[in-house]
């Protein structure tokens, strides 16, 4: 999962490429998996012969420790990576599709999350459902996914 926490932050080949060191140290970036698994934490792995592809999963955050695509403290916020190689052949929408499902069975009702807004993931959350609710950071949007009623 560490892997796919790099791939999420270096999504864009147009910037330097941040070190795995420096993303799983930096603070706003290494609490989206640190102490992995909380009891409240769900994710799924893709794979392709045994070697890991891609990564979603969702966490919990605090309203005073709020993540990037922070909405509220019983909505978890989606993390989501695929490796480089893999990115536009159907992993990112078969793990979106996982982690919606998996969190439906935990009772979850709605997912969040935030996309800067030149990333083209963008497009994908919007073909499954995700919609903007509001600006996130500094060019990004956050989304909200409603999963069942409440």
């Amino acid at each position: 999962m560490a892997d796919m926490l790099v791939e999420a932050v270096n999504w864009s080949s147009e910037w330097k490429r941040k070190s795995r060191n420096r993303v799983l140290s930096a603070p706003a970036t290494g609490r989206y998996i640190a102490g992995w698994p909380r009891e409240t934490d769900l994710g799924v792995i893709a794979e392709t012969g045994g070697e890991p592809i891609g990564a979603a999963w969702l966490r919990f955050f605090a309203a005073s420790e709020p993540g990037y695509g922070f909405v509220a403290p019983g909505i978890p916020e989606l993390t989501i990576g695929v490796a480089a190689p893999w990115r536009g052949r159907g992993a990112g929408r078969a793990l979106l599709r996982a982690i919606a499902g998996q969190a439906r069975s935990a009772g979850v009702a709605q997912i969040s999350l935030s996309v800067e807004r030149k990333n083209f993931a963008q497009k994908l959350y919007l073909s499954e459902g995700y919609r903007v609710v509001g600006p996130g950071y500094a060019g990004s949007d956050t989304m909200v996914k409603v999963l069942a009623a409440g």
